[in-house]
């Protein structure tokens, strides 16, 4: 799938809005009660960036980055402002924010991964465009050193340990994350009132998840 590893400009993007969307089957017996199932296994995250948009020099930044991705052809990274960290917004990242695995003495690859909820039903959403710089990876407890201990695929989110370095059997392996959404628009055109938006319009950006 056609990808470019660059980022929306994020003073755009915190004024968006969006968030994630399940989908549902209910059916509604006639005796008033329910079936529901779910279509999808995983959320999936859409946006619109027409929110963000305060003066025409953000129009003329998004119309550039939305020509240079070809409409919907390329994917882009998106900051969500509300859901980036492996930790709560307001809080410090640690390498102890979110278990991604156990270690087994031989498996030296884990995907970094989040997880929401916790004693009903938790979900783990894999993270597959963290932010490199960010990254904390511990071992039982112990932070490893990147390079030296650890290589981080920043495309997929696969944290590689090297050789010497593989958790031994039964030793937790946690992590410390940013990461962005991978994204794509949701249209091939913009259409957009230069009349309307000096009025107080909001032109509609749809921006929407890819699952790579």
């Amino acid at each position: 799938m056609s990808f470019h590893e660059v980022r929306f400009p994020t003073a755009i993007s915190r004024g968006a809005q969006g968030g994630p969307e399940r989908r549902t089957d209910v059916v509604v017996l006639g005796s008033g009660h329910e079936e529901r199932n779910a279509r999808w296994a995983d959320s999936r995250r859409s946006y619109n960036a027409g929110y963000g948009v305060k003066s025409l020099d953000d129009l003329h930044a998004v119309i550039a980055f939305f020509e240079e991705r070809r409409g919907r052809l390329y994917g882009f990274r998106w900051r969500d402002h509300l859901d980036w960290k492996s930790c709560p917004p307001q809080q410090a990242i640690t390498a102890g924010d979110q278990v991604i695995g156990m270690g087994t003495g031989s498996q030296a690859v884990f995907q970094l991964v989040k997880k929401y909820g916790s004693a009903f039903a938790p979900w783990s959403r894999q993270i597959k465009k963290p932010v490199d710089a960010t990254v904390r990876i511990a071992v039982a407890g112990v932070e490893k050193a990147p390079g030296s201990h650890f290589t981080l695929d920043g495309a997929t989110g696969e944290v590689t340990f090297r050789p010497g370095h593989v958790p031994e059997a039964g030793q937790p392996v946690t992590a410390g994350f940013a990461f962005d959404v991978p994204v794509r628009f949701d249209t091939d055109r913009l259409e957009i009132s230069l009349t309307g938006f000096q009025h107080g319009a909001i032109p509609n950006i749809p921006v929407m998840e890819v699952r790579r």
